[in-house]
């Protein structure tokens, strides 16, 4: 039972930096020698460093002869480091623990065979499904060509997220807002409608002082440009990242005021209603990103759900009922028979004060 307790604390280190290191995924790495863990090391924020040269720095002279417990499989061409099968192997590992091959057409078992031509021992199929779930961003990203996708919603246990005239702060409580802040922290990127924007001007930063490094990239549906140039999020676009996804055929002047303002308009095909969220989401994972939030309200849940682009579910209820009048979490989107519902699974349920946080994913 060592090696999964070792991989064990690799994936610990690889999960503290998932949403700071995009493009490239969060790895932990944890060097081993006669029992004793010599070196740790975690991808930096903003992908570099990566975790091996790390873990081999701190580990020093007694790397030789070693074990390394790695994530995701080790690097093996030249970008802006040097490949990581590489430093292993210059470093004399004896022996490479590997949660999860890396899909990039780059690596993808390329690392793994590089080690072993150099006679280390590696070792697959430890924590996969662990390691799995931390490198979902990547995985998806290189396999599915767009982002992880998790649908944030906020609502009555009746499934409402305001009243008949609109009021919608707060439903939950202050323990369940400060958990939706931290599920920012963990993505590379929070996607809103443009009506959520005009409804409440909001901000979409991480607000736990500390928590991300790395500031969120703030991406609004807007097949028109309709986004004020005085909102919040054209103001603090200097500061944190904001993209636009618009239809080519959008007003060119208003175009050229976002972009003039540090906001990147990203022309996308026309599409009705709205823009097109498949080539939305494309277009985000041309650009690196491999997790996205999307916290925008009852239509933008509903046309993300249509075109079956949710991966998970995290729904916070309060243990109160707004009734039939109340605006639902989803929108109509056309479901007529049973069969044609999205189905679903608990994955996981927290109690986040008086609130709880249910976590599902596809059945």
């Amino acid at each position: 039972m060592i090696d999964p307790s070792h991989m064990s604390s690799a994936l610990a280190l690889a999960r503290r930096g998932i949403g700071n290191t995009w493009p490239n995924p969060s790895v932990g790495c944890v060097i081993v020698r006669d029992g004793q863990v010599v070196g740790r090391g975690s991808t930096a924020p903003g992908g570099r460093p990566h975790a091996e040269p790390q873990a081999l720095a701190m580990a020093g002279d007694a790397a030789r002869g070693a074990t390394a417990y790695v994530s995701l499989e080790p690097c093996c061409f030249h970008g802006h480091t040097p490949p990581c099968a590489d430093a292993l192997i210059a470093a004399g590992i004896a022996r490479v623990v590997v949660g999860v091959r890396d899909p990039d057409a780059r690596v993808n078992g390329a690392g793994i065979a590089r080690l072993r031509d150099a006679g280390i021992e590696v070792i697959e199929g430890v924590m996969t499904a662990d390691a799995h779930e931390v490198a979902e961003g990547l995985i998806s990203r290189i396999t599915r060509n767009r982002p992880f996708l998790t649908l944030k919603l906020a609502s009555t246990i009746d499934g409402r997220i305001a009243t008949r005239t609109g009021e919608s702060q707060w439903i939950t409580g202050a323990d369940a807002r400060r958990a939706a802040h931290a599920l920012r922290g963990r993505h590379d990127a929070v996607l809103v409608g443009i009506g959520t924007v005009l409804g409440d001007d909001p901000d979409l930063t991480c607000r736990i002082e500390g928590y991300k490094s790395v500031p969120t990239v703030r991406v609004v549906a807007d097949s028109h440009l309709r986004l004020p140039l005085t909102s919040r999020l054209v103001r603090t676009a200097g500061q944190s990242p904001v993209w636009v996804l618009a239809r080519a055929d959008a007003d060119r002047a208003r175009h050229a005021a976002l972009s003039n303002l540090g906001c990147v308009v990203i022309d996308l095909p026309q599409a009705e209603p709205g823009v097109d969220l498949v080539a939305g989401l494309q277009a985000l994972a041309g650009r690196g990103i491999t997790r996205v939030l999307a916290e925008g309200g009852a239509g933008l849940a509903a046309a993300l759900l249509r075109a079956n682009l949710v991966d998970r579910i995290a729904w916070f209820h309060a243990p109160c009922i707004i009734g039939g009048d109340g605006l639902s979490a989803v929108a109509g989107w056309g479901v007529e028979t049973l069969a044609a519902m999205r189905r679903f699974r608990r994955v996981r349920a927290i109690e986040t004060g008086d609130d709880m946080l249910t976590e599902l994913e596809p059945a």
